[in-house]
């Protein structure tokens, strides 16, 4: 274990036990990232091509934009990354009618093939991460991950509502009787009720 290290793990243990839960999440994302980048490159592979093959070995044959979508990666960084994953014999891209505009990007045999070879490497540093820590707490563990996930694409979809619906759902709120600020606050409503009235 490298100083580096020794010093993140005691940064964590002993600075900052309790620091935001998201910047721990970061650090391990960043590990297991590390350790399969290092097994990678003994093959030759970038993370960089991993992360399109991974994907075009459950979905072959997806337009450009689709995979880079999927890969959570820019467009024009895919397109240098798939330009080099051709000329290594990975991948082929393919213009295709009637919409000859979209690039479709196909695996060759080649590329199938270094599944077998780099999927095992994955699932090493999966098992690397989980070494001494019990089938019950790593179930716990995905099962909280998996919450927080959900957790956070329902947050993302409420803040990306349409400004017009939040304005809806703003207007529906009324004010807090209890709250003596607003005691002599009245709703539009509520006057338009008094106008009818007399």
């Amino acid at each position: 274990m490298t100083s580096e290290i020794k010093e993140k793990i005691k940064h964590w243990r002993d600075a900052v036990p309790n620091d935001r839960f998201a910047h721990l999440v970061r650090d391990v994302s960043r590990a297991f990232t590390r350790s399969l980048t290092i097994k990678l490159e003994r093959h030759g592979i970038p993370f960089g091509h991993w992360t399109y093959l991974r994907v075009l070995w459950e979905a072959d044959g997806l337009i450009q934009k689709e995979l880079s979508k999927r890969a959570g990666v820019m467009e024009p960084t895919t397109f240098i990354a798939l330009k080099l994953m051709e000329s290594q014999g990975y991948i082929i891209r393919k213009k295709l009618p009637p919409n000859k505009k979209n690039v479709y990007i196909y695996l060759t045999d080649k590329g199938r093939e270094l599944k077998n070879v780099l999927v095992p490497l994955a699932i090493e540093s999966n098992n690397s991460g989980a070494e001494n820590i019990s089938a019950a707490n790593i179930q716990i563990t995905r099962k909280t991950l998996l919450a927080i996930l959900e957790n956070l694409a329902r947050e993302e979809q409420i803040l990306t509502e349409p400004a017009e619906h939040l304005t809806e759902v703003t207007s529906t709120v009324q004010p807090d009787a209890s709250d003596p600020k607003n005691l002599n606050v009245k709703s539009s409503k509520g006057r338009d009720s008094i106008r009818k009235r007399h």
